[in-house]
């Protein structure tokens, strides 16, 4: 596959016959949501960054909503992107970040049907492979753990999920979560914030998903940004396989992507490498 890279052949074969060798009852799949399972490009090459991107460009809020937004992003954005900010910083400017979006959400009528509206956006593709990959492990009773720090948080990933008939028994949801009230208005958020840089399993253990997978020992993380490395941080594991999907800046960012990532799918490619990678374990 020339959408695929394996950082080192060696390694990688080693987790593959250990993750073989103990089947599929002990592992867990780890994964980020939007650019991970999503795709970041569609119709040709218009980028499609989150769906938190799709509310905000849609204008499904008050009219100066997107443009307050737009600037957040364009303020904070290059600092989580940043190579020389160090990550303490980073993590307090983030929590700044999607603090001040949560509360610009809320003045502006952020209400359940615009994120219900958001979720059914055709500008959201998954990856080819996504629905086959999620068919297999349910079948195999695999828990398959969505860790995100999506803005729109998880109702809203639950309702994408819902809608293009991916919410499987075996998939859980962790994220941003809003407080609603009786007609449907977003009220209040819990804190802190999940974000890039401080996602990782031990948000899990507070979770009703953590006696599902904390005996499963392997863990097959999917993310796209070097952040989403971190996720198994904080669980007691065997094995990790770390996929990572490098869909921008490919040729300046791959050598730092394979120090990082076990396989890098590069491209805005499909799920194929990993649902033929677990499709090995039914053989």
């Amino acid at each position: 596959m020339i959408n695929v890279v394996i950082s080192d052949l060696k390694k990688f074969k080693k987790i593959k016959k250990q993750f073989l060798e103990e089947d599929l009852e002990n592992l867990h799949v780890l994964s980020d949501f939007d650019r991970t399972l999503t795709h970041a490009f569609i119709n040709g090459g218009e980028h499609v960054s989150s769906l938190i991107s799709i509310l905000r460009d849609e204008n499904y809020l008050v009219e100066d909503y997107a443009e307050k937004a737009r600037a957040l992003f364009n303020y904070y954005h290059p600092i989580e992107v940043s190579n020389v900010i160090e990550l303490d910083e980073k993590k307090r400017l983030m929590e700044e970040w999607w603090t001040k979006h949560s509360d610009l959400l809320i003045e502006s009528g952020f209400n359940k049907k615009d994120m219900i509206e958001a979720a059914k956006s055709k500008r959201i593709k998954f990856r080819n492979k996504v629905l086959e990959t999620l068919i297999l492990l349910n079948s195999n009773k695999v828990p398959f753990i969505i860790l995100s720090g999506n803005g729109l948080g998880e109702d809203s990933i639950i309702e994408t999920m819902k809608y293009h008939q991916m919410y499987l028994d075996n998939v859980g949801v962790i994220s941003n979560k809003y407080i609603w009230d009786g007609d449907g208005n977003a009220i209040d958020y819990f804190k802190p914030h999940i974000h890039t840089f401080n996602k990782n399993e031990t948000s899990v253990k507070k979770s009703p998903f953590y006696s599902q997978i904390k005996n499963r020992k392997n863990v097959l993380l999917l993310g796209d940004s070097l952040g989403d490395v971190n996720m198994a941080d904080g669980f007691d594991y065997n094995n990790l396989l770390k996929i990572g999907f490098l869909n921008f800046n490919i040729e300046e960012d791959l050598d730092e992507y394979k120090k990082n990532y076990d396989v890098v799918i590069i491209n805005d490619s499909s799920m194929k490498f990993v649902y033929e990678f677990l499709k090995e374990f039914e053989k």
